[in-house]
């Protein structure tokens, strides 16, 4: 792959930073889930979101890089921990709401570049790591119905933060 232009290098950061606290959910949930399900879901996922971060790490320089990342790790590893401590909804609804951040996040850089044909191998790179995405947020969303107004609430608060994150390594 080409070099990543200037502009869309905090994208990338952010990428980088999203991918590094999604293996680090996954790690967290196995960490303490005994659910044999949850735990071949989350062996998965996390081989998943592992390569994903491989592939971004290859080509974004380590210069930028969030200079959070342990941070994200820490967060990560709590988004995953917490929910598997209250059980397997609230582990879906955790992967459905960072699900859909990240494939919104992911559908606005490929609107960012979509209109010029220089960067479709940029663009090919981001809908493949989106469509992952998307497959775990559907997966997820399959097995969870009719949440609770505490696996709801968590939902949000996942939203939110991962849409904090996001504007924090733009620029860290």
């Amino acid at each position: 792959m080409n070099k990543i232009p200037n502009f869309l290098i905090p994208y990338f950061r952010t990428n980088h930073a999203g991918e590094t606290g999604a293996v680090f959910i996954y790690k967290g949930i196995l960490a303490i889930s005994k659910n044999k399900d949850i735990i071949e879901f989350s062996k998965r996922h996390l081989q998943t979101e592992s390569d994903h971060l491989k592939i971004i790490t290859e080509i974004l320089p380590e210069k930028h890089h969030s200079k959070l990342v342990f941070l994200w790790k820490i967060l990560g590893f709590i988004t995953g921990f917490f929910p598997a401590l209250c059980g397997d909804k609230f582990i879906y609804a955790t992967i459905f709401a960072v699900e859909s951040f990240v494939e919104e996040h992911y559908q606005d850089q490929i609107n960012l570049i979509s209109k010029d044909k220089k960067y479709e191998e940029i663009k090919h790179l981001i809908k493949k790591l989106m469509d992952d995405e998307v497959d775990h947020k559907n997966e997820a969303h399959e097995k969870f119905k009719n949440l609770n107004f505490f696996q709801r609430f968590w939902s949000t608060v996942v939203r939110k933060g991962s849409s904090f994150a996001v504007k924090v390594s733009m620029v860290v």
